[in-house]
């Protein structure tokens, strides 16, 4: 009996693996601020790291680079579509006349169409930078990844 329990607790564990997995990585567009290119690679079941090079338009505009990992919820919203929170950590790099260094906390809904490799999101991100002087900022975005399974 006891065998039994933890052969389906393996079970679970692999089969929720390997739904992460076959996410894959999937590369896209997001249109906000910033506007540019986006990656995701899932790394298990929950979790993603998370990458944008794109174009900032504040200010006198520079190029943005970020990188984050992130949590996801998908047990959140109870749906027909599999619509999931998360949340995350992470860091972007601002290069143009001021170079800029901050920490991004983002956080965001995603929409997995059903039977397509797509995800849609739509994120938030409070930055603080850190250089070349201490502010308060937002990024938001809207965009789309295929994936590549």
């Amino acid at each position: 009996m006891k065998r039994s329990g933890i052969a389906v607790l393996l079970l679970m564990a692999c089969s929720s693996s390997l739904l992460a997995q076959d996410r894959g990585f999937g590369i896209g567009v997001m249109a906000g601020s910033p506007t540019g290119l986006n990656g995701k690679l899932w790394v298990s079941a929950e979790n993603a790291v998370d990458v944008g090079l794109a174009w900032s338009f504040v200010d006198e505009g520079y190029l943005h680079i970020h990188g984050d990992y992130l949590w996801h919820f998908p047990d959140v919203i109870r749906s027909s579509q599999r619509f999931v929170l998360y949340a995350g950590l992470g860091a972007r790099l601002g290069l143009g006349d001021d170079p800029r260094i901050g920490v991004r906390i983002p956080g965001g809904i995603e929409w997995w169409p059903r039977n397509t490799p797509l995800d849609v999101f739509l994120e938030v991100a409070p930055v603080l930078d850190l250089t070349p002087k201490t502010t308060f900022a937002f990024n938001g975005a809207v965009g789309i990844r295929f994936f590549f399974e």
